[in-house]
């Protein structure tokens, strides 16, 4: 099969396009003809070392994929080749930048008919992360008011409506060139990251779903009311430590599942999210899509076109 890998960490240029051998199912698993993967942050940061260092290679990159079914293995009786199917990979996967990926069947959805495979695979890990992060991890409430640090991105922009949804006042950071697109998901108020502190803008808020790392992560406490809870998905595997003692900080339990891919099918399908743009890459240029990954300022989401 065809793949992008590295074979050392470091700069975008370590990623490389060729042939390794074909994946094969174990039981419980199934083997899927990708067409499409995303790019995640988290992508290029295993990628740099960011995250650890890696003792194997080649080792290929990729978190979510969308393709069809291609071969089950012993014990899967629920899909069947042939099925299109989207996805994340269990934690502590990867694959998706290739040509086929084996994956436990239970973590796989049916994708919906009507769904491209772009689609499809825009909408997985970042759906799956803005529900467990708002839902299951903050348990946001309706009549809470909620910061989302960077509201442009794929994460944050499905968090944006999925929030509106719950019934909470949302206040998110973006670019001015970024304002009109966060507002058209749901945002009731937007700060300029660029011109604008956001902790002299906002504060006593109940929640922040904090997507940038850095020093934003930490100054998002400062605009937390006593009692508060943060969520941190850019800080690392660990949530910064609280530099006050009133408020919580919290990391997300990013657990794969398949019905949480039912469930970013289901509020698709009721008009609750939109399908965020996206920018679109051959797999041969996974390393071009990293750059302008590692860049910051994208809207929506980046995908790499497998077939």
């Amino acid at each position: 099969m065809k793949a992008a890998f590295i074979q050392e960490q470091g700069g975008p240029e370590v990623l490389l396009y060729g042939d390794l051998p074909d994946p094969q199912a174990g039981p419980g698993e199934i083997v899927v003809d990708v067409h499409a993967a995303s790019i995640n942050a988290a992508d290029w940061k295993v990628r740099s070392g960011s995250y650890a260092k890696l003792t194997r290679f080649p080792y290929v990159l990729g978190r979510d994929f969308s393709g069809v079914v291609a071969e089950t293995g012993a014990g899967v009786s629920d899909l069947a080749p042939g099925d299109p199917v989207f996805g994340v990979l269990d934690a502590g996967q990867e694959g998706a930048y290739a040509g086929k990926v084996a994956v436990r069947a239970d973590l796989a959805a049916r994708k919906p008919e009507g769904w491209s495979h772009e689609e499809a695979v825009a909408l997985a890990l970042a759906g799956l992360t803005a529900i467990v992060s708002l839902e299951e991890t903050l348990k946001l409430e309706a009549g809470e008011t909620i910061l989302i640090q960077g509201g442009a991105g794929g994460v944050s922009g499905f968090a944006i409506q999925l929030a509106k949804h719950l019934g909470a006042t949302v206040v998110t950071t973006a670019s001015a060139a970024n304002h009109d697109y966060v507002r058209g998901l749901g945002a009731d108020r937007v700060i300029d990251y660029r011109a604008q502190d956001f902790t002299e803008e906002i504060s006593g808020v109940d929640a922040v779903f904090e997507t940038v790392g850095g020093d934003v992560a930490l100054r998002s406490f400062d605009v937390l009311r006593p009692g508060g809870r943060a969520a941190f998905i850019a800080s690392g595997g660990q949530a910064p430590k609280p530099p006050r003692s009133d408020v919580t900080a919290l990391r997300p339990n990013v657990a794969r599942a398949r019905r949480h891919m039912e469930r970013v099918a289901e509020l698709v399908a009721a008009g609750v999210v939109t399908v965020p743009p996206i920018r679109t890459f051959p797999l041969a240029q996974a390393a071009d899509a990293h750059r302008v990954s590692e860049a910051r300022h994208l809207r929506g989401k980046l995908v790499l076109k497998v077939r």
